[in-house]
């Protein structure tokens, strides 16, 4: 039995004479003990990891503080909350520091970078508290019992905002409630529409003749099918625009995010709604609507058919989950956690993302195109263009990375 330095353990005494055990199966190499004796030495192991669990979540509590500080002067002095190349020295740093230790580089790297996301979400939220734009003035959240809905009242209540919510649904969190939209007055400062898109188009529709005076934006992930109803709110003198916040509901931190602003003709609806998120870490990019959902076909539409289509093809090839499990590898495991995320989102929201966009077919005729060529390479054997096609995934792949990294 092999000793851990510097610990004595005991031998079993439970062999007989001629080393084997009279209580062992045939051919077992077991020595049929209680297992007291691994306890005994796994015990104080599992104490003194205990400790160190501790002290590292007591250290990771004093770094939190002080990059709270740090976030304190930053806004202090007017500075970004984020600052890249401060981070990239932080990661070189901290992969030295773990190579001088003989710990994983890339395990130390992933280890700050959750630290670091963690920090600046704490930044970001105090800087939406001390600058946002809402103190004192009252919101109506029109779907603000669904995911993205509470995200909202979350987000503008942290600017000061006085929330209320319109939706069927009771709030969970407490905010005031109105069952109907339309039940109470119109009179607040700002409404937002975060119903279905159907739904949307036809409340959107009806606040053309009520005309409150409050800045007024939907947050729907399409925007053909409300042209029409915005077009008419502007046209009836309300303060309207159309914003798409490019992330969902479980964003911690808009840092590499993305919001959309809609300008359908009234400027300084466009700004206020920009003031909403000012705060944040957040890419703002105003685009018409034409714009906006030709290229949401590719960024949701195509993303959502590719890896709808790639459960579907495991569904239906016969092979049983626990089958495949068995033979997985890296790439088929991180294709199926991203697909999987996809299939468990409201297919009725996915649905009229694919189905309710003018520019849909357009996405998904490129990836019947695409997989369609990959097939006809494949069955003819055409190794030269199977090389290709991969170079040319790769050339797009670093042109975009070189065109959206931070630093670039």
């Amino acid at each position: 039995m092999h000793a851990l330095p510097g610990r004595q353990v005991a031998a079993c005494d439970h062999s007989s004479s001629t080393g084997a055990n009279p209580t062992s199966a045939p051919g077992s190499r077991r020595c049929g003990c209680t297992g007291n004796n691994v306890n005994d030495q796994l015990d104080p192991l599992r104490t003194q990891l205990a400790d160190i669990d501790r002290r590292l979540i007591e250290l990771i509590s004093e770094r939190q503080k002080t990059a709270a500080e740090i976030g304190r002067i930053k806004q202090s002095a007017g500075l970004a909350t984020r600052n890249f190349r401060q981070e990239r020295d932080v990661l070189d740093r901290a992969r030295g520091f773990a190579e001088a230790c003989g710990v994983s580089g890339e395990l130390a790297e992933t280890t700050l970078l959750t630290l670091i996301e963690a920090s600046l979400a704490v930044q970001e939220q105090d800087r939406i508290a001390a600058f946002g734009s809402g103190e004192g003035g009252r919101a109506l959240i029109i779907g603000g019992s669904g995911r993205l809905g509470r995200w909202l009242c979350r987000f503008l209540a942290q600017q000061g905002y006085q929330i209320e919510v319109a939706d069927p649904t009771p709030p969970a969190d407490g905010w005031q409630h109105r069952s109907r939209w339309d039940a109470g007055t119109l009179d607040q400062d700002l409404i937002v529409v975060a119903a279905p898109l159907q739904q949307s188009a036809d409340i959107l529709q009806a606040l053309c003749t009520l005309k409150p005076q409050g800045l007024v934006f939907d947050v729907g992930s399409l925007k053909t099918p409300l042209r029409a109803a915005l077009s008419s709110l502007h046209d009836a003198g309300v303060k309207v625009t159309s914003v798409h916040p490019m992330f969902g509901p479980s964003a911690q931190m808009l840092s590499g995010k993305h919001v959309i602003f809609i300008n359908v003709g009234n400027d300084e609806a466009v700004e206020q709604a920009k003031a909403l998120f000012d705060s944040t870490m957040a890419t703002q990019v105003e685009m018409d609507i034409d714009s906006h959902d030709r290229l949401i076909a590719y960024v949701l539409g195509l993303s959502h058919a590719t890896n709808l289509a790639f459960v579907s093809a495991l569904a239906e090839s016969g092979e049983t989950a626990r089958r495949l499990d068995q033979l997985s590898s890296t790439t088929f495991d991180s294709q199926l956690d991203i697909a999987a995320s996809v299939a468990a989102e409201n297919p009725h929201l996915y649905f009229e993302i694919q189905y309710l966009n003018d520019y849909g077919t357009e996405a998904l005729s490129a990836l019947l195109y695409a997989v369609e060529k990959l097939r006809s390479v494949v069955r003819a054997g055409d190794e030269r263009g199977f090389t290709a096609l991969m170079e040319r995934c790769r050339q797009y792949v670093q042109t975009r990375r070189q065109q959206t990294s931070p630093e670039g």
